[in-house]
């Protein structure tokens, strides 16, 4: 189930990537990694800085997948998001947080999630 899970993802990030590209977005970074934490998607959109959270889901049988970027989960993203902005000098810049919720071939781009 685990290594479904895993696919099952890869392929809502492919996804998000290609519903961001088309919406005009730069991708900057996929699936960054520090040791504080991982963000699946890093964008730039005009001259904010985004931080994407992508979740999906193949049903909503254990709700939507929103659902799962929970007040922990948000404050590991925000960590990790303050980490890159300072390596990166771009303490300054406007930045947000943004999920995208991937069920089956259905996209929900949520701006401003948390």
């Amino acid at each position: 189930m685990k290594k479904f899970n895993k696919i099952t993802g890869g392929i809502g990030e492919i996804k998000a990537q290609i519903f961001l590209k088309k919406k005009k977005y730069k991708l900057l970074e996929t699936n960054y990694s520090c040791a504080l934490g991982e963000i699946d998607i890093i964008a730039l959109q005009k001259d904010v800085i985004v931080f994407v959270e992508v979740k999906t889901r193949t049903s909503e049988e254990f709700g939507r997948p929103c659902e799962a970027v929970t007040p922990y989960k948000q404050n590991k993203i925000r960590s990790v998001a303050s980490y890159y902005l300072m390596l990166k000098g771009w303490t300054e810049r406007n930045s947000r947080f943004d999920v995208i919720e991937v069920l089956d071939d259905e996209i929900n781009h949520i701006e401003n999630a948390f």
